[in-house]
């Protein structure tokens, strides 16, 4: 049976949930709860966190200041908050206790800028949690991670474990904007075993998924295409039309070449321009991601996209500027770690079925804190913490089997010590 403060605590953040880089309410209601529940020997918070050059996809400085300005209001401790300003959150929780291997827990903490469902069937409008920020909402479970962090934080802090265990709470996962600025941190370079989690990716409440994989390489890029105006029907002829070259870009992009290196994927989310029916517009833009089984094959992806984006502007007599945003690696869950979570979960109360390994077919940048313990030496985990949730990740109506918290709990907690046992 889950506790009825882990709830509570999930169901406070679920209230007030705060897109990438704007984690202000978050991360200090994180921090004070873990204050109050655990005595530390590190407590790093914003820019102590993370390093900050390293932040990817950041919101504009007004952006950043509403919502900075929106949780100053809350009943939050102020000192805490201060530290966050200009868009520098999370935190990372360590607990030093004598000799063993340094074992890292990474858990997400941002919200998704949608608006969530108000339908009285819903959970969280019938339970009186609900958004309170109309403009965003927790569709993916990351109040549920943040809640489960701090309960295994508790927990470990009350067993017997010998060693050093680390808590990284990140900003920015749905933007794949904050793994890097953790990744490069000097609080990861020690980790020797590094556990990351999610809710949820259509596994029932009861069931535990050891190793993750088929993480997808991913990169955002930006094309803005600038070319000239002129009167669509008097000088058609004076005219540069960027639109043109933004569509014969998009046209093109869709046809790169697969690799026979595995799967890759190409998408352009956003394409805009012009101004008028009867201008020849200057100015057109394209938002697009391309994605690959490999880093190397997203690299692969991201190298063609920029050649026929380059040309399409060249074929239409355009300029072009392609800017790269975020973006995160491939990983692969180590089978020592996958073996020790399969044991402990297979003994752990609640949990109904375990599978050794499954699929995410999506990106997800806790890649980059994984390959960053990989390449020095240590070994890393991707753990699915199966729930019942009535809608799908990313949708309006997305909740969860709240049961699945103290699973959640309950695995990493179980793992973490097993690993300061067997290492």
């Amino acid at each position: 049976m889950v506790t009825s403060d882990l709830v509570t605590l999930r169901r406070d953040l679920h209230r007030k949930p705060e897109p990438a880089w704007r984690e202000f309410y978050t991360t200090a209601r994180i921090v004070e709860e873990i204050q109050s529940r655990v005595e530390l020997d590190e407590l790093h918070v914003g820019p102590d966190a993370i390093v900050g050059e390293h932040r990817l996809a950041v919101p504009d400085d007004a952006e950043i200041t509403e919502w900075y300005e929106q949780a100053s209001e809350y009943d939050i401790d102020e000192s805490i908050l201060s530290q966050l300003e200009g868009g520098y959150t999370g935190a990372v929780a360590v607990l030093e206790r004598g000799e063993g291997p340094t074992v890292g827990l990474r858990v997400d903490i941002d919200g998704l800028p949608q608006p969530e469902s108000e339908d009285d069937e819903h959970a969280p409008v019938t339970e009186g949690f609900r958004s309170e920020h109309d403009d965003a909402m927790h569709a993916c479970g990351h109040d549920a991670h943040a809640t489960i962090g701090v309960g295994v934080l508790e927990a470990i802090a009350e067993s017997d474990f010998s060693g050093t265990f680390k808590v990284f709470f990140q900003p920015a996962e749905e933007v794949i904007g904050g793994g890097k600025s953790m990744a490069t941190s000097e609080h990861i370079q020690d980790v020797d075993a590094l556990l990351a989690a999610h809710i949820g990716l259509d596994h029932p409440t009861g069931e535990i998924v050891a190793g993750i994989d088929g993480f997808l390489a991913v990169s955002h890029l930006d094309a803005t295409f600038t070319g000239a105006p002129s009167h669509a029907g008097g000088h058609p002829e004076e005219g540069r039309n960027a639109v043109q070259a933004m569509a014969t870009a998009v046209q093109n992009l869709y046809s790169i070449p697969r690799h026979s290196d595995g799967p890759t994927r190409i998408n352009a989310g956003v394409v805009e321009g012009g101004t008028a029916a009867n201008v020849i517009p200057e100015e057109a833009h394209i938002e697009a991601e391309v994605r690959g089984k490999t880093t190397e094959l997203m690299e692969y992806m991201r190298s063609n996209a920029r050649r026929v984006i380059r040309n399409a502007a060249e074929m239409h007599d355009c300029e072009v500027e392609i800017e790269l945003g975020a973006e995160a690696p491939s990983a692969t869950s180590d089978q020592d770690l996958v073996s020790i979570v399969s044991e402990v979960a297979g003994e752990t109360a609640g949990v109904e079925n375990v599978m050794e390994r499954d699929k995410l077919g999506g990106s997800e940048d806790a890649t980059f804190l994984m390959q960053t313990v990989q390449d020095n030496g240590g070994s890393a985990c991707y753990i699915g913490v199966g729930t019942d949730h009535p809608g799908g990740h990313h949708t309006a109506t997305f909740d969860v089997d709240e049961e699945s918290l103290q699973h959640g709990v309950d695995v990493l907690t179980g793992a973490v010590e097993q690993i300061s046992r067997d290492w």
